[in-house]
């Protein structure tokens, strides 16, 4: 499938260079932390001499602003030394690189790993890695729908792979997808949706039942459905759960999974507790996946996002973005953290 939006934007990092030095100038988010211990942010002209000693320079390209981006932002809870550049996701062009594995002019990818926490991240003009961090992007998508993907839609990869190795196919049943106008959930629906499974999808926004039917969801359910008390062992309803939510949602989704079903998890919005019964596995043998997108080996990243060449339409995947400049990040922080944002919000470091 072709890219929702193929068209490759000129790079426009501020080349400023001091010839005895070598050094260049570049555009970023500068995120410092105040005395009263609140983080600040600011979009900074910044020396190349502050980005970390890595394997690969990248000219950045594109950036997203996701649910922990938003937290590293607005609460000291993420970024682990200051100042630091934050953005846990960026893509571009390889500027030069010591890793045999990338050549200049390669479409990379990174996610995860330490960026915004102890490592410069994506929202600059200029990024330095090591090349494990790094993934070469599959021929059909550009570096735009690698951030409208971003680590939303590689957790998403990754969690129906899981559901995959646990044996859960289109025949087993319908799968519930909780989260569902978020970046998670969003991507998760038109992935599975793509490999022929029935969908339903879980929303406290009923505004946001076409949105979510047009990504390929069946049903749209109130997640107040699921956010209450209920039995250890409900009535069986799922073959397999995408949950991004966490707390009692969880537990009434274990609760309601078939025999030998599967349910990941990726998410806490809804609490990081999980007063479940041990019924749910013992008597039906479900099994809860935990899904970890920061620190998943080389390997696994490779898979999922071949897999993302092929397994999502990026069609829709263009129906769920949106795009604002390195300025309007923080707005957007604060919108998700209020539950207002729905999709993918790409960050154009350009602009």
């Amino acid at each position: 499938m072709g890219s929702f939006n193929d068209r490759r934007k000129p790079l426009k990092v501020m080349a400023i260079i001091n010839r005895k030095e070598r050094t260049m100038t570049f555009r970023a988010i500068l995120a410092n932390r105040a005395t009263d211990g609140a983080v600040t942010t600011s979009v900074e002209v910044l020396d190349d001499r502050i980005l970390n000693d890595g394997d690969v320079k990248v000219a950045v390209e594109w950036s997203n602003v996701n649910y922990k981006d938003a937290v590293a932002i607005l609460t000291p809870r993420i970024i682990k030394s200051f100042p630091l550049v934050p953005g846990i996701d960026f893509a571009g062009t390889v500027a030069s690189s010591r890793d045999g594995r990338f050549k200049v002019g390669d479409k990379v990818v990174a996610t995860g790993w330490g960026l915004s926490q102890d490592h410069h991240g994506g929202y600059a003009q200029q990024a330095s890695v090591k090349g494990d961090w790094l993934v070469k992007l599959p021929g059909s998508i550009s570096t735009r729908d690698a951030m409208a993907i971003g680590t939303a839609g590689f957790t998403a990869m990754l969690s129906v792979l899981a559901l995959e190795h646990s044996g859960i196919n289109p025949e087993r049943g319908d799968i519930l997808v909780t989260g569902a106008s978020g970046g998670v959930g969003s991507v998760s629906i038109a992935i599975l949706a793509e490999l022929g499974y029935r969908v339903t999808a879980s929303s406290g926004k009923s505004v946001e039942a076409d949105y979510l039917k047009s990504l390929g969801a069946s049903e749209v359910m109130d997640r107040a459905l699921l956010s209450e008390d209920g039995p250890p062992l409900g009535a069986d309803r799922w073959a397999g759960a995408v949950d991004a939510v966490g707390g009692k949602t969880l537990v009434n989704i274990l609760s309601q999974t078939k025999y030998r079903g599967a349910v990941t998890t990726c998410g806490f919005v809804g609490g990081m507790e999980l007063p479940a019964s041990i019924l749910p596995f013992i008597l039906r043998g479900i099994t809860l996946c935990g899904i970890d997108s920061v620190n998943a080996p080389q390997s696994l990243r490779e898979v999922a996002w071949k897999r993302l060449a092929t397994d999502l339409d990026l069609r829709k995947l263009g129906s769920m973005v949106s795009e604002v400049g390195l300025n309007e990040v923080r707005g957007v922080a604060e919108n998700m953290l209020q539950g207002k944002v729905r999709g993918r919000t790409l960050v154009d470091v350009n602009r």
